[in-house]
Order: C-alpha cells, then structure tokens, then sequence
C-alpha cells in the first residue's frame, strides 16, 4: 500500500486559559481532541463543520504554527511534530498555506514580486536573478494574475486577484501539500468559482495535495476526494466524497447537509433542526460530545464515546447507532 503524504494520529491540542495569580490555569480549551486522518499525494481532503469546531486548529497543528498537546504529524512517515526548529525547517518547504482573507495574509508594504520572491530565497530555490525573475512570472502566469502584477502593491488588486498572490506565494516554494483554510469564504459567489476551478487545475497540473478547510458544503462536494466531518474537536464521520453526499450516516452530517441551500426553496425537504447550541469547548459533554443536541441520542451516549470506526468500505463513523449491541433507549 502506497504511504500517505501526511497522516495525522490521534492530535490533541489544548489551549490553557489565562493563569490565576498563583500560577494555576483556570481552564483548558479542548480545540482538537483526538482527530486521524490521511491525505495521499495528489488527493484533496476536505476537513468540514460549524465555526469553532477545531477545523483551523488542525490546519495550524500541521504547520507547526504551535507545539501540540499530544498525538503525532508525519510527513511520508517522518514524524514533524517532535522536530525542532532547525530540524523542521528543510521540510517546511513541503507544506504550505492559503489563509481566509486575502487583505490581511498580504504585506501591504511589498510589491507583488517581493512577495513571491521570500520564500523562493528562504529555500534556496532560484541559483541566480534571472532564475528567481523566471520563477515568479511564471507564478504569475499559472494564477492567471495580470503581466504587469509583479510591480504592484497588494491594495491594487481586488480580493480575488489578492487570493491568487496567496496561491502563488504558496506555490513558490514548490509543495506537496496546500493546506487552503476557508481559503474562499471571504470571496464573491462567482470569484469563489474561479478560485476553486484553478486550485484543480494547480492540482492536476502540479500533482498536489489539498487539505480544504470549509464550511461550505456546497464548494466541498464540486471539489474534494474524501470529506472529514468534524464536531467540538473530533471527526464523526470520514469517507469518500460520494457516500458522504449521498448516504450520511451520522446524524451530525445528516443536519449539516439538510440545511445546505437548494436552488428551488419549494423543493420538498427532509430537514433536520438541531435544539440547543454548540457546548464549550473548556467543558465538553461526555462520551458522545455531540449527545446534547443528537435527535436519536441514547443512554449510552452520555457515557460512552464512540470510536471512529469502518462500517463500509473506506466509510467510517463514530456513532453508537452502528455499533453493536445496542445499548439504551432513545430519548428523541
């Protein structure tokens, strides 16, 4: 079997709230709670849920951008998370990012071409000017920016043009993996569009992986392979993009597509309301975190937390529904 291009296993990050004046913590944030997942070279692996849910946290866990609680990230088997900076660095190059607002993620004192240039020179990818001179107007020309964009500043473009830079300063330093968070939910319903269509066409062009943090399930389903559901930390279901569309088995999932707009409102509809909101993170429910909420919650998902499991092939849930022997009753 092929090695992954990244796995993650069992990550856990949590954030301690502020100290009291003898140096205690007042609490802990669980952002990510014990969440595994692969992604293979040249596939996309859309990491899905409500705001809040830990999406972003794992994004960032994966870069690096703060020491983890617990688990392990690797790089076609070579675990990153335990590395230090200086051992971290040469592979750094591999995964890159796409952040959600193209107005703040750009140096608003940097032309475009010094932009694209910085990490070009951090890893030592351009022998000479006039190869670093190529390389970026070749960036230029893949994102489909305008000839003259390496000149200009940031403010100059609109945020979808601004979305492009990012993709191109991602691309500059050659990576397997791009790890696009909410990387179009600032956009334009028609730029939107063209983003997604051109992170395709990178990805079939340039063989790369995609880590697709959203929570717009309607760009997810035009664009991913496999589809990871995430809820207060915790993956509830995994698979392949057709059976999470078409047959959901969490009932989390199953609230989350109902409410996805169809383009005819007098459409018959199987909608589902969850009651209640989303519980802290700092005190999350036992067992089955999302019990609180769940219309077909038994008595064993107040104690018990489900497992992430296969129940078809390359479809796996973490839900008592599906495991056997059923215990509890329903309390609807």
């Amino acid at each position: 079997m092929t090695q992954p291009l990244l796995e993650v296993r069992n990550l856990k990050k949590h954030f301690p709230l502020r100290t009291t004046f003898f140096g205690g913590a007042q609490g802990v944030v669980h952002a990510v709670d014990g969440v595994s997942f692969s992604i293979a070279k040249g596939e996309t692996l859309a990491l899905v849920g409500e705001s809040g849910c830990g999406k972003s946290t794992v994004g960032r866990a994966i870069l690096r951008l703060f020491d983890i609680t617990s688990g392990e990230v690797l790089i076609e088997g070579r675990r990153i998370d335990d590395l230090t900076a200086g051992q971290l660095r040469p592979l750094r190059r591999r995964v890159q990012v796409v952040f959600q607002d193209p107005f703040s993620s750009l140096n608003p004192r940097m032309r475009v071409r010094d932009i694209l240039a910085e990490p070009i020179r951090n890893f030592g990818l351009a022998a000479s000017d006039a190869e670093l001179d190529k390389k970026i107007a070749d960036l230029i020309e893949i994102v489909r920016l305008p000839g003259d964009s390496a000149g200009r500043w940031p403010h100059e473009f609109s945020g979808g043009q601004r979305q492009r830079i990012g993709i191109a300063r991602a691309l500059a330093a050659a990576p397997d993996l791009i790890i696009c968070d909410e990387a179009v939910s600032a956009l334009d319903v028609s730029v939107k569009a063209q983003i997604v269509n051109l992170l395709q066409d990178l990805q079939r062009q340039l063989g790369l992986a995609l880590l697709f943090i959203s929570h717009d399930l309607a760009i997810v389903e035009h664009m991913t392979h496999r589809v990871a559901v995430m809820y207060l930390g915790r993956i509830v279901e995994m698979g392949p993009k057709q059976a999470i569309f078409a047959t959901p088995r969490h009932p989390y999932t199953k609230a989350l597509l109902s409410a996805v707009p169809v383009p005819d409102p007098e459409a018959p509809r199987n909608r589902t309301i969850l009651k209640g909101d989303v519980p802290s993170p700092i005190n999350p429910p036992p067992g089955c975190h999302f019990h609180t909420r769940c219309p077909v919650a038994m008595a064993r998902c107040r104690i018990e937390t489900p497992v992430l499991r296969d129940h078809e092939p390359d479809h796996s849930v973490a839900c008592h529904l599906y495991d056997a022997p059923t215990v509890g009753s329903v309390d609807g």
